[in-house]
């Protein structure tokens, strides 16, 4: 999730309270946002998703959850949970059952499969500019 990761950065790096929404004329606008808890491994979490709306409600088309780690001074988003509303489909690949954690491998490879082709769309639709355009317009 490179591009993420660069607009994070862009945006000043994680922190508590973290909420980017960026509107990208042709297509459904992104969030980014920190979340309260950390994720499975303790570690902090956003979440990103694309809104739209199905008669009149907003729907998550995705939303996916990571967790943000720094190993070897290199930022990396890891995935733990997928939801597409439009498609009725909620996922959980990693998480915590009592005291135990849960790996569902296959399910894990298929989001960080997923967050790799969705983080090039992003780079490819211009998101990471429009996030640029939009920072220099509320300057």
């Amino acid at each position: 999730m490179q591009t993420i990761l660069h607009i994070l950065k862009s945006a000043g790096g994680w922190h508590p309270g973290l909420s980017l929404t960026i509107d990208n004329t042709l297509y459904m606008p992104l969030v980014i946002e920190t979340l309260d808890e950390s994720g499975p491994c303790g570690l902090p979490a956003l979440s990103i998703a694309h809104y739209g709306e199905q008669n009149g409600d907003l729907m998550r088309d995705p939303e996916m959850c990571f967790e943000l780690s720094f190993a070897g001074g290199t930022a990396d988003l890891n995935p733990f949970y997928y939801r597409n509303e439009s498609a009725g489909c909620e996922q959980w690949p990693r998480f915590i059952t009592g005291s135990d954690y849960a790996y569902h491998r296959e399910l894990h490879r298929q989001h960080v499969s997923f967050a790799k082709v969705w983080d090039r769309n992003l780079a490819t639709q211009g998101f990471s500019e429009a996030f640029k355009r939009q920072r220099r317009q509320a300057a």
